[in-house]
């Protein structure tokens, strides 16, 4: 069986004593300890331990572990909960290598001729809030903009946290995330929300007392931290978006509704919450996902591998299987960039590969050119696929 397999049936707790046995041997094999421990890094900065990481260490506990695990009398298939969904599960598929595509991936050595030299830089922390008044304030790092009823220092924006109003009239304000943007808003109910790029909310500058707490999420793509309903006379938070509604008393998810899909796609990573499009209603758990069609009026419920969708909150791409037609739309909002495919049957190639959101798109560019079966060419800021 290959490293990577065993390995994920280790972290996963569904491995036999015969295949610890195995895994034990593949980790004798320097080439193969190389592997582990990128495994075992890119584990650590998952779960933001970075800053205490020790790869070695980290290594000494997992063999301690298969050792303990060699013990026991009989063979076990167990399954651990994780909190997002098999997070080292997922890394290691993608790891072993920066980029998959297929079954190959590419030799280190290769070197790509493809013209990819004009730099295209990560996107940043920016936005344009808009008051009630249709005043328009630009957000970016390095500027200041507070009021009495909101602060921030252009890279987050965080209301105060008033008492609800009782009056019948509620201001709104707007939060517009541009493409190669991202950005980060406190709500006045203490909801956090990141907004990813291309995205736009709606929400209520001061919530009103013995209502419903109520944003819209009017397109693209953000994650939800709500503030529990036990500290807000048990009123619901809901979030419009389109055809949907999402309703919750206190939890986290993610909800994606690009303009340029035909669908809205809601993850839930903690808590429960109910779904629905104006014709039907469904509850969903951890782990699960919802997705509404807006061009057939369907809602179907899947279980999904939470760390790919949420990856993006925590500064990471992740690409598990996925389309080079797909991953090119996701990479051309944070990157602000033009792709053009010169054959579109390239689109369906499928790629796997983990890359940080801080980095620039043309070192994975260039990994992926090493797989020999696609080119790149940079034209100011568009991309020409080969």
């Amino acid at each position: 069986m290959p490293l990577e397999s065993l390995i994920v049936k280790y972290i996963t707790r569904s491995i036999t004593v015969g295949e610890l046995d195995q895994l034990e041997e593949y980790l004798k094999d320097p080439v193969n300890d190389k592997v582990f421990k990128t495994f075992i890094e890119l584990n650590y900065t998952l779960d933001d331990l970075m800053d205490d990481y020790d790869s070695y260490e980290a290594k000494q506990k997992v063999l301690s572990a298969i050792r303990k695990e060699k013990k026991h009398e009989r063979t076990r298939r167990r399954v651990l909960y994780m909190k997002y969904a098999s997070v080292a599960a997922v890394a290691l598929l993608l790891i072993s290598l920066p980029f998959v595509f297929r079954d190959k991936t590419f030799k280190e050595n290769t070197v790509s001729d493809t013209n990819t030299t004009a730099e295209i830089p990560p996107g940043i922390d920016k936005a344009v809030l808009t008051l009630e008044n249709g005043r328009n304030i630009v957000l970016k790092k390095g500027g200041k903009y507070n009021t009495e009823k909101v602060k921030s220092d252009g890279e987050s924006l965080v209301y105060t946290n008033n008492p609800p109003d009782t009056d019948k009239e509620t201001a709104y304000n707007y939060l517009t995330v541009p493409r190669g943007g991202q950005f980060y808003v406190q709500l006045p109910d203490s909801t956090r929300v990141w907004l990813n790029s291309e995205s736009r909310l709606r929400y209520p500058v001061r919530f009103t007392k013995g209502r419903p707490r109520k944003v819209e999420l009017v397109y693209g793509e953000a994650y939800f931290d709500v503030s529990s309903s036990t500290k807000h006379d048990n009123m619901p938070f809901s979030v419009q978006t389109g055809e949907q509604t999402v309703e919750v008393l206190g939890t986290e998810f993610n909800i994606k509704a690009y303009r340029d899909e035909a669908q809205i796609s809601t993850t839930l990573v903690e808590g429960k919450v109910a779904v629905g499009n104006g014709t039907s209603e469904r509850t969903m758990s951890p782990g699960q996902q919802s997705v509404v069609r807006t061009d057939k009026g369907s809602l179907e419920i899947n279980n999904v591998n939470v760390a790919v969708e949420v990856a993006w909150k925590n500064g990471m791409f992740m690409f598990d299987g996925m389309s080079l037609g797909n991953m090119m739309k996701i990479l051309s909002r944070w990157y602000d960039m033009e792709v053009k495919f010169e054959d579109d049957d390239k689109k369906a190639m499928v790629f796997s590969g983990l890359l940080k959101r801080s980095e620039g798109v043309n070192e994975l560019l260039r990994n992926i050119e090493q797989t020999g079966e696609v080119s790149f060419q940079i034209e100011n800021r568009v991309l020409i696929i080969k």
